[in-house]
C-alpha cells in the first residue's frame, strides 16, 4: 500500500495559500457577485487542496497523479 504525504507537496501548500489569500480579494467584488463568481471562486480554491488530500489516500502513484 502506497500512501502519499500530501502535506509535503508544494502544490498542496500553495493551494492552501490560494484559498486563504483569495478571501480578501473576493471581498472587494461587487455585492451582486456574492452568489455568483465569489461563491464559485471560494469553492474552487478549497476544492484544490481537498482533492489533493483525498488523492493521497489512493493506493498507486498512477491513481494519485490522476486524482
Amino acid at each position: 500500500m502506497n500512501i502519499h504525504n500530501f502535506r509535503e507537496l508544494k502544490i498542496w501548500q500553495k493551494s492552501r495559500f490560494l484559498a486563504k489569500d483569495l478571501h480578501p480579494i473576493i471581498l472587494t467584488f461587487p455585492k451582486y457577485e456574492i452568489y455568483g463568481m465569489m461563491s464559485q471562486m471560494q469553492r474552487a480554491s478549497v476544492s484544490l487542496a481537498c482533492n489533493i488530500a483525498e488523492g493521497s489516500g489512493r493506493v498507486s502513484t498512477k491513481e494519485f497523479q490522476h486524482y
